[in-house]
């Protein structure tokens, strides 16, 4: 079984040529017990539409520069342990948190747009949160008493453990991937998968049962070249006809047949979503995004998500990648201009899904695989540990922090290595509660994040963090 399993994912080299989406054989693959949810989980989902937008903000967000603490004295040990990095006090945008009684926070100033969603209960924070495997202490970490993440602060490791959910050993296969696993039958499409991923591969969205479709940011589905049949010249209409004839004839042996209905499922999901998407192109829509790939994403994953219901979908995983985080150097001035395009494209974002009238239908939130050091190297910060997210929607509870915002005293019970938070709220809890607001049983947690019974007890009544409302 291991070793089909194996070849079948070399094989298919993750179903990165493009729209590839639902496999077609060795189903059997998905476990007994993830079968059994699945069927659990019919009787347990929304009947209405809901999707996830995961934003990764790759290569370490220093998010302790993005959320600052506001009260004087915590502001000053801020401005202390930052030296160099700290931002000016008067420029930070101060946020309306609702149950922080006697705190002060304030947003990075490249961030309006952030503030006022928060503000408007359209947002909210994550605060400390990142990978652990128990309740760690400075103690437990300096002394082995606890086990500590695969690869701590390495990117490659880090990045992986936040999209898979198992900090503890490396996959390939993400908590998102799995919690499609469960819930994918909701859908009525089986040739686009119901994970869309606006960069290519990627762990998250890599189930058991489905792997990514991959969407180019502005021209849509990515396909055979020139495969529009009936659509241009005569050169490309004989094309079709040919790789038609290719892609139609039967094969005996088992590896040609998988890849030939492969590329056949490839074939008719990209023609599908093409011809919808030239149903709903730009224009459709009066909000107006910024010329730039992040925002371009958000705009695809709109007029995708306004095409729901024509593509067969009643659940759908998006995944937007914005890389250069690694602010080793020139951190101030690189992060200021970074965190502006993310909020600007946020608000048209919103602006959008309001427009199409499914903003409370969908949920945005942000994972970064570390944050960063709060001493300065001299001009950037450093790998760390701990950070802050936001997530955004209708659903959500907003203008309130989930989790504890941590002292940044150097010697605080959380601060290790000079200046890397212990993160106090695992990213476990915030993806459970992703999980749950999709459908995901209960009692089937466990398969989607696998450490989840060591922070919260499944069977309890109380939610894991309380993000939506």
């Amino acid at each position: 079984m291991s070793n089909n399993k194996y070849s079948r994912r070399k094989f298919i080299g993750q179903a990165s040529c493009a729209a590839i989406g639902s496999t077609t054989l060795f189903n059997t693959l998905l476990n007994l017990k993830a079968i059994n949810a699945l069927a659990l989980s019919n009787s347990a989902l929304d009947p209405g539409y809901k999707a996830l937008v995961c934003i990764n903000l790759s290569g370490g967000n220093d998010s302790f520069n993005m959320l600052v603490p506001m009260i004087n004295s915590e502001y000053n040990v801020y401005k202390s342990v930052r030296s160099n990095l700290a931002l000016s006090k008067e420029d930070l945008l101060k946020l309306r948190i609702t149950n922080q009684p006697n705190k002060e926070y304030g947003l990075h100033p490249s961030m309006p747009e952030l503030q006022k969603m928060i503000d408007s209960t359209e947002a909210a924070i994550i605060a400390n949160v990142g990978t652990i495997l128990a309740p760690t202490t400075k103690d437990d970490f300096y002394n082995n008493k606890v086990p500590l993440p695969l690869g701590l602060f390495s990117h490659s490791d880090q990045s992986a453990h936040w999209q898979t959910g198992i900090p503890q050993s490396r996959t390939n296969i993400g908590w998102g991937g799995r919690m499609s696993d469960l819930i994918h039958d909701m859908n009525s499409n089986d040739k686009i998968s119901m994970n869309i991923s606006l960069e290519g591969t990627n762990y998250f969205e890599t189930g058991n049962e489905l792997v990514e479709y991959v969407v180019d940011p502005r021209n849509g589905a990515i396909g055979i070249d020139g495969y529009r049949p009936g659509m241009y010249d005569i050169f490309n209409i004989n094309k079709a006809a040919g790789i038609d004839s290719i892609l139609n004839q039967t094969h005996k042996d088992i590896f040609k047949k998988t890849y030939i209905d492969l590329l056949v499922n490839s074939r008719d999901g990209q023609l599908q979503f093409a011809d919808a998407l030239d149903t709903f192109p730009d224009s459709k829509l009066t909000t107006q995004f910024s010329d730039n790939n992040f925002s371009r994403s958000l705009q695809m994953i709109t007029r995708i998500i306004a095409l729901h219901e024509t593509l067969g979908f009643k659940r759908q995983i998006f995944y937007v990648n914005v890389s250069g985080w690694d602010h080793h150097d020139e951190v101030l001035n690189t992060q200021a201009e970074m965190l502006r395009m993310v909020s600007q494209g946020l608000n048209e974002f919103n602006q959008a899904l309001k427009e199409i009238k499914l903003f409370n239908q969908v949920t945005t939130f942000n994972i970064s695989e570390f944050g960063r050091t709060l001493t300065s190297n001299g001009n950037g910060s450093d790998h760390a540990w701990g950070g802050n997210c936001f997530v955004m929607g209708g659903a959500v509870s907003g203008a309130k922090m989930f989790g504890k915002y941590p002292s940044l005293d150097l010697n605080s019970n959380l601060n290790v290595y000079e200046g890397s938070i212990i993160p106090t709220t695992p990213v476990d809890l915030y993806f459970a509660d992703l999980a749950l607001w999709m459908g995901v049983p209960k009692s089937e947690l466990s398969y989607v994040l696998p450490n989840i019974g060591t922070f919260y007890d499944v069977n309890s009544s109380n939610k894991p963090l309380g993000i939506f409302k």
